[in-house]
């Protein structure tokens, strides 16, 4: 089957988007995240099966991921990688900052744990307080 047929089919185009937030189920999210993969893949004039075989998946796994359905985070970077779009997980999660103390801090090191939260300490007096003789 190839991929870059030359007819074309009129699919309706979802014209607005959920708005991804904190206040959406795990369930609603991916639901719109696999209505959005569909769109993309129909905007680029390519069938599921076309997809899952670019991809390297099953026709029914790309379903599962079209249809909102939990997958395993591999099948989603393989679909992406084929629709042009992997590079956008750099906006998603961005490399973390490092503050210029930090910098000083490790010199060429990387952080492998965080630092632990210390309690304040009250210094205690050497020796108890007495009034001074007279």
């Amino acid at each position: 089957m190839r991929i870059g047929s030359n007819y074309s089919v009129y699919t309706p185009q979802k014209t607005c988007y959920m708005k991804l937030s904190t206040t959406l189920s795990d369930s609603a999210i991916l639901q719109e995240l696999g209505e959005r993969l569909a769109q993309l893949r129909l905007a680029r004039n390519l069938s599921q099966e076309a997809l899952a075989a670019e991809a390297g998946l099953s026709l029914r796994t790309l379903t599962r991921l079209e249809a909102g359905e939990p997958s395993q985070t591999v099948n989603l970077l393989r679909v992406l990688r084929v629709l042009g779009l992997l590079e956008n997980l750099e906006v998603l999660i961005p490399p973390p900052a490092i503050s210029p103390l930090q910098q000083l801090k490790l010199q060429g090191k990387t952080r492998k744990r965080a630092s632990r939260q210390t309690q304040p300490t009250v210094a205690e007096p050497e020796s108890p307080w007495q009034w001074q003789p007279e």
